[in-house]
């Protein structure tokens, strides 16, 4: 251990010397106070380097990585070609990746599902460590200290950094791709494999006794495969296997069931987005040539649910961040669901019978299923139909502050193709049920899915090979256009046909469509909620006192749509209104004759639009107009001196002359 402590100091020396020589050209040799700050900063680079290392270990603690890899206080490094910091460390450490391990709804579940079966404690702390902790859990692992709990975790610094540094880059490529729930291939030749061809060996070899090495893999989709696939034991209400291997999560295999992977967008694509500035990746060493791409390490997702409860809490839950990391992970997560998420598009109405139809056509742009992950995840679709002043006419999907849902089914509400009842409610969820078929929260008891209509990635189709993985349950499945155009799979979109009655509506009214994701429905909560640990109260206080809206992902309005009346304002003892030919040919002189007086007459056509006509002649309760429209379907819009009324009328061809 002597010998590396006397490299490193001799090593530092020489980087010393080297860095003031390369940086003669950028700093003015004549500048006495910036060849001070130089100096100062060389000592202060010495100090992080000293720090002790266990060269032994097959893991290092983030903080060994930060002095090369964070903030670099001279602005040299990790940074992009204007100057702003995009240093590895302040991405990482305010993401669900670097909070994992002290994300305290994890710490509450594992809690709970040992309650539940306090025989499987053991081994479910075991499982559950190896992805949220999966340096602690390996290091305890190779060393031969497995199981590792709960208990294990809350002493041990390599398990509470979480998913860091090593936890992903010592990842080998034995087995990848096809090793699930938490089993992690690493390589365990203290190698860190990163995505640039010729990485400098020295500075990391000697400071940490690890070695950078180039693999592909690592920006390959199946490099996430091993934990972002979680398939359990399912067992019953007293604990006993049923034999049934429940599909948990399978966000991996819903992407490798998409285009994505033709197109060559891979996990890393979307959730650390490359920009193409040279970025040199080392503190200190300014002769270090840029690299490009460089993957920015925000881990975007969309859990800004949780990283903001744990930055409204971070001193109680033992997380030492800036809030400033926090604010730009937050920042993130928002573009992240606003821009990569969902495209919501509100399709022009169609008047059909004694109804108005809409279509709202929500188009999955992600490349797994959405929402995807952990199964609490939900999104649903708010409707609203108000008239110009305001008022609400018709609802659907509307929640409250407190993060439920209002006036619908409950848990359990099915898929809708067609929503015709404000009792309906549009909620794209994975619902898992126990032995029984009873909806369960309790993940070690689900046996089977009872609802999975989460909307498919473009390209999803039931015909791959890994389609059991990733089913379609429930009546999503005989959608005829979720995820499909007749018989052709694929379109990573659903429509939702919204039916609303005239008779609930006025002339004109306001349509808007706007779809809310929930990481941590309140609903999710209520099985905890029957258990009692520290962890699961820590966690309940702190939700019961978080914001609980759900998060606005996407939106879109159609304003001053024109609806018929359904009922004729005119006196129903007078003879009916008179419309003649009805249907008629386009050109023909049509005949309006009423009892009352016509003191104006207008046309639209079913989606609302004004049509021009000919006004042939008009006498006391008589109009005669001419048409020359295309073909389909109209609204006489009739004014009396006894009220309003609307009258269809179909259009045929042109006249035969």
């Amino acid at each position: 251990m002597q010998k590396v402590y006397t490299l490193r100091k001799y090593g530092l020396v020489l980087l010393g010397i080297l860095l003031l020589a390369t940086g003669a050209a950028t700093f003015r040799k004549n500048d006495a106070s910036r060849e001070e700050e130089i100096k100062d900063y060389l000592e202060e680079l010495k100090d992080k380097h000293r720090a002790i290392v266990d060269t032994s270990a097959i893991f290092l603690s983030p903080a060994a990585c930060k002095g090369c890899h964070g903030k670099d206080p001279m602005g040299l490094a990790n940074v992009d070609l204007q100057g702003i910091d995009i240093n590895l460390a302040d991405d990482w450490e305010t993401s669900m990746m670097g909070l994992s391990a002290k994300d305290p709804l994890w710490k509450a579940k594992v809690s709970h599902e040992s309650l539940v079966n306090p025989a499987h404690a053991e081994s479910l702390e075991n499982l559950c460590t190896s992805c949220h902790a999966p340096m602690g859990h390996y290091n305890a692992f190779y060393r031969g200290g497995q199981p590792y709990t709960m208990a294990h975790l809350e002493t041990d610094s390599l398990g509470q950094a979480g998913v860091a540094c090593l936890g992903c880059h010592s990842i080998g490529t034995e087995g990848l791709g096809n090793s699930f729930s938490g089993q992690i291939p690493y390589d365990t030749n203290r190698v860190a494999y990163g995505p640039f061809t010729n990485p400098m060996q020295g500075p990391m070899q000697l400071y940490t006794n690890i070695s950078p090495v180039y693999s592909p893999h690592v920006s390959e989709g199946r490099f996430c495969s091993p934990c972002h696939t979680l398939i359990s034991d399912a067992v019953d209400l007293n604990g006993n296997p049923t034999g049934v291997e429940f599909v948990e999560q399978a966000t991996f295999q819903e992407w490798v069931n998409s285009a994505f992977p033709e197109q060559g967008k891979t996990c890393q694509s979307c959730h650390m987005p490359q920009i193409l500035d040279p970025v040199k990746i080392a503190v200190g060493y300014t002769a270090l040539p840029g690299r490009t791409p460089f993957n920015l390490h925000s881990f975007s997702g969309g859990n800004s649910f949780m990283v903001k409860l744990i930055k409204d809490n971070k001193v109680e839950l033992g997380v030492n961040a800036e809030d400033a990391n926090f604010d730009s992970s937050l920042a993130s997560i928002s573009r992240q669901l606003k821009l990569n998420t969902l495209d919501v598009q509100l399709l022009q109405p169609v008047l059909s019978g004694d109804s108005i139809f809409f279509k709202v056509k929500l188009k999955n742009k992600s490349g797994h299923k959405f929402p995807s992950g952990y199964p609490a995840r939900r999104a649903f679709v708010q409707f609203v139909l108000t008239s110009q002043a305001g008022d609400t006419l018709f609802s659907s999907g509307v929640s409250s502050p407190d993060g439920n849902i209002r006036n619908y089914g409950g848990p359990g509400e099915p898929h809708h193709n067609i929503i015709n009842q404000p009792v309906q409610a549009q909620i794209y969820e994975m619902i898992m049920g126990d032995v029984n078929g009873d909806i369960t929260t309790v993940l070690e008891r689900a046996n089977v899915s009872l609802k999975d209509n989460r909307i498919p990635p473009l390209g999803f189709s039931s015909e791959h090979t890994n389609y059991d993985t990733v089913r379609i349950v429930g009546s999503a499945s005989n959608d005829p256009d979720f995820n499909r155009i007749g018989a052709s799979e694929g379109t990573g979109y659903d429509i939702v046909h919204y039916h609303i009655p005239f008779s609930s509506l006025t002339a004109t009214i306001n349509v808007n469509v706007k779809v809310y994701y929930q990481s941590v429905p309140p609903t999710w909560l209520s099985e905890m909620r029957m258990f009692d640990s520290p962890q699961i109260q820590t966690f309940l206080n702190l939700y019961d006192e978080a914001d609980k809206s759900p998060v606005l992902i996407g939106e879109d309005t159609l304003s001053q749509v024109l609806i018929p009346l359904a009922i004729r304002e005119i006196d129903k003892a007078n003879p009916s209104l008179f419309v003649y030919p009805n249907p008629a040919t386009k050109g023909e002189i049509i005949t309006i004759r009423s009892p009352e007086t016509i003191i104006d007459l207008k046309v639209y056509s079913t989606t609302g639009a004004r049509i021009g006509f000919s006004h042939v002649k008009s006498e006391t309760g008589t109009f005669l107009i001419r048409l020359s429209a295309a073909p389909g379907v109209y609204y006489l819009d009739i004014t009396t001196t006894k009220g309003r009324c609307f009258e269809k009328i179909i259009l045929s061809g042109s006249l035969v002359k």
